[in-house]
C-alpha cells in the first residue's frame, strides 16, 4: 500500500492550561517526534503536520523530519478546520491515510502497523477505527477513495462528519490494545497517564 499520513498539531490546548500538546516531553523528547519516528518507522510514504497556535514553537521541532507544514492561519476555527487544511494538502493519491492525533504518547510503529493491517484486511467500509472495549479509539485509516469523496465535497467536510453522515462507510477494529485510546487533554491526565503507565509526562518550557 501507498500511505500518507496526517498530523494535527495546530491545537491551543486550552484545557491543559493553554500549552500545545505536541511539546508535551515524554522519553526525553517532544510528543510531536515520537508520533513522525512511529509514522516513519511504520513505512508512511508521505506525512504532513498541521500547525496552528503556538506554530512559533512547533515548527522548529519539525526541521530535521521529512514532513510537509501547513499552517491554519485561523485555527480558533477549531480541529475541523484543520483536518481540513491537512485533508487538502495531503490529497487522495494513497491507498490509505493515517489521521493522526498529537497527544497519544504511546502510539508506536507496531500499533501503526495492526491498523494498517486491519485496514488492508477488513472486509467492507473506506475508514477504518479502532475500538477498544466499546470505546472509538484513534488513530483512524481512510482510503483514497474516502479522501477523495470528502474533497469533493464543501469545505466544511471533514472526517468526523464524514463518517457520522455515512455510517456505513465506518469498519471499527475489535482490539483490546489502549494505545488507541490514552490520549491527553487535562492536567489530571497527564497524572494518570504516570499512575497507569509508571511514565512521567511534563511540560517544559517553550522556546518562542
Amino acid at each position: 500500500m501507498r500511505v500518507g499520513a496526517v498530523v494535527l498539531a495546530a491545537g491551543q490546548g486550552s484545557r491543559l492550561g493553554g500549552y500545545p500538546k505536541a511539546l508535551l516531553q515524554w522519553q526525553a523528547m517532544p510528543l510531536i517526534h515520537h508520533h513522525l519516528r512511529a509514522l516513519d518507522a511504520a513505512g508512511v510514504d508521505a506525512t504532513v503536520v498541521v500547525t496552528g497556535f503556538y506554530h512559533q514553537a512547533i515548527e522548529p521541532e519539525l526541521a530535521s523530519f521529512n514532513v510537509e507544514v501547513v499552517r491554519n492561519p485561523d485555527p480558533a476555527r477549531g480541529q475541523p478546520s484543520s483536518v481540513r487544511l491537512g485533508m487538502q494538502a495531503i490529497g487522495a493519491d494513497f491507498d490509505a491515510i493515517i489521521m493522526m492525533l498529537c497527544d497519544q504518547p504511546l502510539i508506536n510503529a507496531q500499533d501503526l502497523k495492526m491498523l494498517l493491517e486491519g485496514f488492508s484486511q477488513r472486509v467492507g467500509g473506506e475508514i477504518l477505527v479502532p475500538q477498544v472495549n466499546g470505546q472509538r479509539g484513534n488513530p483512524i485509516v481512510v482510503s483514497g477513495l474516502a479522501m477523495a469523496q470528502m474533497l469533493d465535497a464543501d469545505e466544511t467536510m471533514y472526517c468526523r462528519r464524514f463518517m457520522d453522515e455515512n455510517p456505513e462507510t465506518v469498519c471499527f477494529m475489535q482490539t483490546e490494545n489502549a494505545h488507541f485510546i490514552a490520549d491527553l487533554d487535562t492536567p489530571a491526565d497527564l497524572a494518570g497517564f504516570e499512575a497507569r503507565w509508571g511514565q512521567r509526562i511534563t511540560k517544559p518550557p517553550m522556546a518562542l
